[in-house]
């Protein structure tokens, strides 16, 4: 049965090879083929996808492997170091990637800001306490780089940039989030992660609240409460909690994904949404998991639907 028409129009549900294989803890599912995620990706019921690490990154070799799926491209994480470098720096690393997105019919590409971590060969395994926390001139500073970068993006590319915040990251708390946000353009968009809100200590409705208009992409992220817990009561490291299984698909965890329909169907939200799920798919079989997903999620909004 092909579940692909369940969402309101405009709006399309994705899903990202992160529950398949991670994309920086290559050992997670190193050896499953890129063939078997995209078939089960599609066996599941989503629309699309998100780029992964066995993806080809040239619109010539990757176009045909997801028609043949029948799956389109969502958009695809971008690791910018705008926090430490110059728009004209930027710039000559972003050329590649955002061409392969224009040319496979993306809108929108997820930047997550990977300047300014923890001075460490791997940030993402440092205790989560010794994130880096940027001062309010170098904020500011970080917000002009990232307006100019972001209309240049549109500007030569069409595409807009959607802002992932993100633990360990520069924008991890609601406050952070919005310091950033209240400096930049309306132009620059949100990318809104309820996952990484709630792990991050709040709830995303507040981002919808205050960002509704500027929410141009949506990751569909579920949190297991009680390991949550265990990580801040042990000062665990980003990764050690992705291994741990912090994060799982919806309907697994304690996110209430009901206000999200909601907001998606009341305020005519157009653009995609991606389930995603980093943790080990020897622990939680990537096709199960997903399809369990995605009838989470179409179960919260034909509640929407209907109440409208």
């Amino acid at each position: 049965m092909n579940h692909k028409g369940k969402m309101p129009y405009g709006v399309r549900l994705g899903c990202s090879p992160l529950s398949w294989t991670n994309d920086v803890l290559e050992d997670l599912g190193d050896e499953t083929p890129l063939a078997q995620c995209l078939g089960e990706m599609a066996k599941a019921g989503y629309a699309g996808t998100e780029l992964g690490r066995k993806y080809p990154r040239t619109a010539q070799a990757l176009a045909p492997i997801l028609q043949e799926h029948g799956l389109a491209l969502a958009s695809g994480w971008y690791s910018g170091q705008l926090a430490d470098r110059s728009v004209d720096e930027e710039w000559s690393e972003v050329v590649s990637h955002a061409q392969l997105l224009r040319a496979l019919g993306c809108n929108t590409m997820v930047y997550g800001e990977c300047g300014a971590m923890t001075p460490s060969a791997s940030p993402l395994d440092e205790k989560m306490s010794r994130r880096l926390i940027l001062s309010s001139d170098a904020m500011t500073s970080y917000a002009t780089r990232l307006a100019a970068f972001d209309a240049r993006l549109r500007n030569e590319y069409g595409i807009r940039l959607a802002y992932h915040h993100h633990l360990m990251m520069v924008a991890e708390t609601f406050q952070e989030i919005s310091q950033l946000f209240d400096a930049l353009s309306a132009d620059v968009g949100l990318l809104l992660d309820t996952g990484h809100a709630m792990a991050a200590g709040f709830d995303y409705r507040r981002l919808i609240d205050r960002y509704s208009a500027r929410i141009c992409h949506i990751h569909l992220k579920d949190v297991r409460p009680a390991v949550l817990e265990q990580v801040r009561a042990q000062d665990m490291s980003f990764n050690a909690a992705v291994r741990a299984g912090m994060f799982t698909v919806p309907g697994d965890g304690c996110v209430d994904f009901r206000p999200l329909a909601e907001f998606v169907v009341q305020s005519g939200y157009q653009g995609w949404m991606v389930v995603e799920a980093e943790q080990d798919p020897a622990k939680a079989p990537p096709f199960a998991a997903v399809t369990r997903a995605r009838q989470v999620v179409e179960s919260c909004f034909a509640n929407a639907m209907t109440a409208v």
